[in-house]
């Protein structure tokens, strides 16, 4: 029964995803993500009891694996290393969670109406830590003397726009889905155009 409730919440978890992705929280319907899910719109509601509810799980989702790419970061870690990391980390939650990626874009895009203060609280330390370390790499010369927190927007902007502009993306390559390899050579061609630019002078 438990792998059954667990099947049945990432069906509808997916689904959700998609929709609110697609429409918004308030053009979304629950009817619509039980639809997709392949399941009866009651059983949106026993496993999450609300729209709301189901809304914060998809940006719970996301969430944590924003938070887990910063691992690397560390004063005392390899800079080459830890960016690396980063932008592989980055690109595979592009690969694996697009419609959540597009959901958390949106709800940032909107003011984070729907994120509680922890989580903002969660991020921002998060990004804080990191361009703390990068400073530190700055100071120590093992950097170039950048802006920390431009690099890391530009490392933001770069690897989230494989989920949040795919459709820009299909148009200019002509594919309807990138496959592992056109992951793979967007994350070399960025960690290569990042270390480069972190070269020291």
């Amino acid at each position: 029964m438990s792998s059954i409730r667990e099947r049945n919440k990432e069906k509808i978890l997916r689904a959700a995803s998609e929709e609110f992705a697609d429409k918004g929280f308030a053009a979304t319907k629950t009817s619509d993500i039980a639809a997709k899910a392949g399941l009866p719109k009651p059983n949106v509601y026993y496993y999450f009891k609300s729209k709301d509810n189901l809304y914060r799980e998809v940006l719970e989702s996301i969430i944590e694996p924003i938070l887990a790419a910063s691992t690397p970061f560390n004063p005392d870690g390899e800079p080459k290393e830890v960016l690396s990391n980063y932008i592989r980390s980055k690109i595979r939650i592009s690969r694996d969670l697009p419609f959540a990626s597009k959901v958390f874009a949106s709800e940032i895009m909107h003011g984070a109406p729907h994120l509680s203060t922890e989580q903002v609280e969660q991020l921002n330390a998060q990004a804080k830590h990191n361009i703390d370390c990068i400073q530190n790499w700055v100071d120590r010369g093992l950097i170039a003397a950048i802006d920390p927190n431009h690099l890391m927007f530009s490392i933001w902007a770069a690897t989230q726009t494989y989920a949040d502009f795919d459709w820009q993306i299909s148009a200019v390559t002509g594919k309807a889905k990138l496959d592992e390899a056109d992951y793979e050579a967007a994350a070399q061609t960025i960690i290569r155009l990042v270390l480069k630019g972190c070269e020291p002078d």
